[in-house]
């Protein structure tokens, strides 16, 4: 199967058809392959790409220089105290500038809005490396590890645990509805993802034959093939932590937990970095059931898919 998303962007996997992401899915696998292979090539060769941090970051920093530079691209980074992104300047005139001098730009920050609007004004693809509303490049390497743990994803059960509205339960919302892959969030009330997003998915979950439920219930983990959880407190709501932690304490994943799935092939996932002894017991993230090691090298790879497909001819 071969698309073509050259000059797409990539901001909330909802623009994003169902073929379109397993297109991005199984090339992703091939550029693994081809990495585990020892293979080099140089498809970014005279190619740049701005990578614009507003949050710090490990895994989207590390995965984003090290995919575009072993193909002969050249990143450049840049934070906040690098540029005048939104400060002195306005965010469209930061664009239109740096569309002018790069081949793309990574985003990673706070508002929805702000991505949307370097894509708007800046005429090169952009990536969405993380905002308040949506983490698009992790909920592909998840996906593409749940892919290497059970082949297809669709019918299988994915619970994510813990609070309910954040960028990555709510990316792997879309992606679950889009995939036929049956979602539960497992989540106090007053963390529930939102109506407008929840009417987005059951709309497409229709679609797919995904079953996308929302429940305080802790014993809906049963049957869960996978079980995903992250941080309690995200970047940004640190005067939260004392509420959250009250909150989600009987949410955490431990291997009580993981035992009430039923099964002993279940996997234990985390976009990281993770809080042990918070959001996660050291013995289920460092256990056999993990998959979290997994997930961060495919991030890697998944975004090097990523950016091949939107801008180079494959």
């Amino acid at each position: 199967m071969s698309l073509s998303l050259k000059g797409r962007s990539l901001l909330t996997l909802l623009d994003f058809s169902p073929q379109e992401i397993e297109f991005l899915l199984k090339l992703s696998k091939e550029v693994k392959n081809e990495n585990k292979k020892g293979l080099v090539f140089r498809r970014f060769e005279g190619k740049t790409l701005a990578l614009l941090f507003e949050k710090r970051s490990t895994r989207t920093r590390c995965a984003f220089e090290t995919a575009f530079g072993e193909e002969g691209g050249h990143p450049v980074f840049l934070s906040t105290a690098d540029i005048q992104l939104g400060a002195k300047e306005s965010i469209e005139d930061t664009a239109r500038v740096l569309g002018r001098m790069f081949s793309a730009i990574q985003y990673r920050g706070f508002k929805q809005e702000t991505a949307e609007a370097l894509a708007k004004y800046s005429n090169v693809p952009v990536y969405n490396g993380l905002t308040d509303l949506y983490h698009p490049t992790q909920a592909l390497a998840d996906f593409m590890t749940l892919e290497e743990s059970f082949g297809s994803v669709k019918g299988r059960k994915l619970c994510f645990v813990g609070d309910g509205r954040n960028n990555v339960a709510r990316s792997l919302m879309v992606i679950s509805a889009k995939l036929g892959t049956h979602f539960t969030v497992i989540t106090p009330d007053e963390l529930n993802p939102d109506d407008v997003l929840r009417k987005k998915c059951a709309d497409l979950a229709e679609k797919s034959g995904a079953v996308i439920t929302v429940t305080p219930d802790i014993n809906a983990v049963k049957g869960a093939d996978a079980v995903y959880t992250d941080v309690w407190i995200s970047m940004g709501e640190e005067d939260k932590r004392e509420e959250r932690v009250s909150l989600l304490t009987p949410y955490q994943v431990n291997q009580k937990l993981m035992d009430l799935t039923g099964s002993k092939n279940s996997i234990f996932l985390h976009c990281l970095p993770a809080v042990k002894g918070e959001e996660v017991t050291a013995d289920v993230i460092d256990g056999a059931q993990s998959k979290a090691w997994d997930q961060a090298e495919n991030r890697k790879h998944t975004i090097k898919a990523v950016m091949l497909a939107t801008l180079t001819k494959l």
